[in-house]
């Protein structure tokens, strides 16, 4: 991972917690998802032809989401890195929660450095 990568995914994993901090929750998953995508965005264009530089391109259009819906089919990873992939593309009740127990802050950091 780049340095330039690196500092983009801190910096939303740092509006993530600093939107938890201030009582939004909802921004704090859009950041989370945000940092994750980023990180597996680069992991799938590294490990695979199908993101190859031309499918690099294409993939930059795709949302974070779209993009760790992918990662949860990928072949090979690791289940706990699956398992966190997959609470982040879960989608919020009626509540505007998630299911008790899941923190997509602590997902993204685990898929991050998990996929380094």
């Amino acid at each position: 991972m780049n340095q330039e990568l690196f500092s983009e995914i801190s910096a939303e994993l740092d509006r993530a917690e600093s939107a938890r901090t201030g009582g939004n929750e909802g921004l704090a998953r859009v950041c989370a998802r945000r940092a994750a995508g980023l990180a597996a965005r680069e992991y799938l264009c590294r490990h695979t032809a199908k993101y190859s530089k031309q499918s690099r391109d294409d993939s930059e259009s795709k949302s974070a989401y779209e993009i760790l819906k992918t990662l949860t089919a990928f072949p090979g990873l690791a289940p706990h890195l699956k398992l966190a992939a997959v609470h982040l593309t879960l989608r919020i009740n009626e509540e505007f929660q998630l299911p008790p127990g899941i923190d997509l802050i602590a997902d993204a950091r685990k898929l991050i450095g998990g996929l380094k």
